[in-house]
């Protein structure tokens, strides 16, 4: 039978929850850093191009840092938690 994992405990779920929104909040400011800062700098080597390209930049670099900042605070989350200790092979309970 499969442990039960920490995340089932409402009191240590919602302390997760809660460092896990924070790492968000925190990486939506940097990430909206990180694109006001490279917009600039294409603007300025590139000159004035249409505002498409400065549109899909944007979203490229935004949409691209915020995937890959949520999916690494999942794993973060998990890890943290002792959620992955708790998940059993199956294996071992064959006959």
């Amino acid at each position: 039978m499969p442990s039960e994992s920490p995340l089932d405990d409402p009191e240590n779920a919602r302390f997760a929850w809660a460092r896990y929104k924070r790492l968000m909040l925190l990486m939506v400011g940097l990430t909206i850093t990180v694109v006001a800062i490279a917009l600039t700098i294409l603007y300025f080597t590139t000159g004035p191009v249409s505002i498409h390209f400065y549109i899909a930049t944007g979203l490229g670099i935004g949409v691209t840092m915020m995937l890959a900042s949520a999916l690494m605070g999942l794993t973060f989350l998990s890890n943290g938690t002792g959620h992955d200790a708790s998940v059993s092979d199956g294996t071992e309970y064959r006959d």
